[in-house]
């Protein structure tokens, strides 16, 4: 061995590629972290966020509560498949890619909070559905498997665009955040891909339940591309990514899946939309009602 004493550089917390200079002196999230809330790694935890002196601004808090509330939304849908979906191994999948939304989404829930003073589980389940800020497509209903991997098909292609950007955000918080989501978006994005080929190529059955539920889908995709006043402050500031910069490449990207399923790109009207704007249907109401029962009936409980 060297007799050179080796000097180590003090240990930091938050993502591999995106230091937030977090160190492990004085308060960090370790204290508050529970078996349930290791995450492996240097990855930013909600926990590290929530021990941040700065906060966000009222309109980067904003703009993480829309991507939150998106995520913590399809998580839920997602999630209604375990023990339903049609084979033992897919219980599995879309059980985790559920959970991984929801990892997720107490990542931006957690940072959109800490402009308010408010935890991930106020704004999770303390909130009435006009106050989310989740597009549509994310409330469709499950359908049946074919609807569900239409949908993820959509989602996973645009959010696997949308966190490759924002980890050159110019807040740190963020671009930890989406360089950790991103590993994981690549893997939904897979499975939906191998799942679309396998039922648009199956048997007649089967590709017709995915062309149907794909027709279902795409009436909201458009909303995904919509800027409004927000995303253009943010985005001009370098903080942001401006949904309607993600039009082309997400679209030619579901294009070349489709065609290379056989199938069609759905010639149908965009739906209104304004999700956004707290402007729902009337399905995220039902999914509220199932998600925030408990925490409702016993705001006070901790567990």
């Amino acid at each position: 061995m060297s007799e050179q004493t080796e000097q180590k550089a003090p240990r930091t917390v938050g993502n591999g590629e995106v230091s937030l200079g977090l160190k492990d002196e004085g308060s960090t999230g370790d204290s508050a972290a529970s078996a349930t809330r290791i995450t492996p790694g240097f990855a930013l935890r909600p926990e590290d966020i929530a021990v941040q002196k700065e906060k966000p601004s009222e309109d980067v808090a904003l703009y993480a509560l829309g991507l939150g509330d998106d995520a913590l939304i399809l998580a839920q849908r997602l999630a209604h498949w375990v023990s339903r979906a049609p084979e033992l191994e897919e219980d599995i999948a879309l059980g985790n890619i559920a959970l991984d939304n929801l990892g997720h989404a107490r990542s931006l829930l957690t940072y959109a909070g800490h402009a308010w003073g408010k935890t991930e589980d106020d704004l999770a389940y303390h909130r009435d559905e006009e106050e989310f800020r989740s597009v549509h497509l994310v409330e469709h209903p499950n359908g049946d498997f074919g609807r569900t991997i239409a949908r993820q098909l959509v989602m996973s292609v645009y959010l696997n665009a949308l966190y490759t950007r924002l980890m050159q955000s110019t807040d740190p918080t963020l671009a930890a955040i989406a360089a950790k989501a991103v590993k994981e978006v690549d893997y939904h994005r897979d499975h939906s891909v191998q799942w679309t080929r396998r039922l648009a190529l199956g048997t007649d059955e089967s590709r017709e339940r995915f062309v149907h539920g794909l027709e279902l889908t795409w009436p909201a995709v458009e909303e995904l591309f919509e800027d409004d006043d927000l995303t253009r402050r943010l985005a001009e500031e370098g903080v942001a990514v401006l949904p309607s910069s993600l039009r082309e490449p997400v679209l030619e990207e579901l294009r070349e899946v489709l065609e290379g399923a056989e199938v069609e790109v759905p010639q149908v009207p965009s739906s209104l939309g304004g999700g956004r704007s707290g402007r729902h249907s009337e399905n995220l109401g039902y999914i509220l009602a199932e998600m925030q029962v408990l925490a409702r009936r016993h705001p006070d409980a901790t567990w």
